[in-house]
């Protein structure tokens, strides 16, 4: 048999295509119409049930949760739904799991399968393409992502966690640390010389102002973690989220630099920036010391996305953004080691 993981994208997601069908013959009804709807972590596909209701089957990445973790996942997305946050309705196998483990022909490995019911709405915009909205439309969107992070973020203060509950930690170890989760971004081969050592350096003090900013739940909990243009939907009856693949225990600022990420360039950026915090502070409270952690926080998410290309090279994603990723990477880097500096120096002439 070909190795699953030397054949092209396109056979890879033909054999998961058929994968998702054998694992939708374990739910209620009989499903058609298998379309792929995203293929990075996962290999997220659409389907359409007997009675005309249209679900979504995730066929997960092979080793990257364990059991424990993924139900833990889906059951923090049943307890936002149950306190109003709008998310993926998880459906239950006919033998009542939230989730199956499920084999087919062709892939070395037994995979996770979910069924999640389809939300309506638009995707905000795309990490590649950016927002399709006007300067007024971004900052109403901004203004209403702050607002859900913060729902949300307010929502897990509340939760009591099971003893079973297991969640990677996007913390100092897993954002800096020796073994980042993501892949060791210091090690990418397209990095320079001179863009490992501003890289390093912003990494080293990234760990110290970590360190000093501390943990606690008014600022560190479980978040989303991929809280991206494409991850929320828009339709008349506001934002929805999707997408807890990367959900864990994090700092609440990590879910705000995700979201103005990759609108660095946009020209409208100071007022998205200042419509998510607006946001957010009509929910939640947020110190204006926490909005300053934005520049070391925008640095912290540029590093997961290295790691991500360090380990997967070979796929499609890596080689069209990698440049570009670096590129943010490098100027996130030195945007927050020039406020370290002039933050030194005012403290030097009060």
């Amino acid at each position: 048999m070909t190795d699953f993981y030397a054949l092209s994208d396109a056979d890879q997601i033909e054999r998961l295509a058929e994968l998702a069908r054998v694992a939708l013959t374990r739910w209620p009804g009989a499903f058609d119409d298998i379309r792929l709807i995203k293929y990075r972590e996962n290999a997220v596909f659409s389907a359409h049930r007997d009675d005309g209701v249209r679900v979504a089957v995730r066929v997960h990445r092979h080793g990257y949760h364990s059991d424990r973790a993924l139900h833990s996942e889906l059951r923090w997305m049943q307890a936002l739904a149950q306190d109003g946050i709008d998310v993926p309705p998880i459906l239950l196998s006919s033998g009542g799991q939230i989730f199956e483990t499920v084999s087919a022909p062709g892939i070395p490995e037994p995979r996770q399968v979910d069924v999640l019911g389809w939300l309506g709405g638009a995707p905000a915009g795309s990490s590649e393409n950016g927002l399709g909205l006007d300067d007024t439309g971004a900052a109403r969107l901004f203004f209403d992502a702050g607002a859900l992070a913060a729902t949300m973020h307010d929502q897990v203060c509340k939760m009591n966690l099971a003893d079973d509950f297991e969640r990677h930690a996007w913390d100092e170890d897993g954002l800096v640390g020796t073994d980042p989760l993501w892949g060791r971004f210091l090690d990418l081969h397209m990095l320079s010389a001179e863009q490992r050592a501003l890289l390093t350096d912003a990494a080293t003090y990234a760990a110290v102002d970590l360190a000093n900013f501390g943990k606690g739940p008014h600022n560190y909990g479980l978040i989303h973690a991929d809280f991206v243009p494409e991850n929320l939907l828009v339709d008349e009856s506001g934002l929805k989220l999707i997408d807890f693949d990367d959900s864990g225990f994090g700092w609440h600022m990590f879910d705000l630099a995700t979201a103005l990420y990759f609108n660095l360039d946009h020209p409208g950026y100071r007022a998205m920036e200042r419509a998510l915090f607006e946001g957010y502070r009509s929910v939640r409270t947020l110190p204006e010391d926490d909005e300053a952690m934005l520049p070391l926080f925008l640095f912290l998410r540029s590093t997961t996305y290295l790691g991500w290309v360090q380990t997967r090279p070979e796929t499609q994603t890596a080689k069209e953004l990698g440049p570009f990723l670096i590129d943010r990477a490098c100027l996130v880097a030195q945007r927050y080691l020039d406020q370290r500096t002039l933050a030194a120096m005012a403290g030097q002439t009060a």
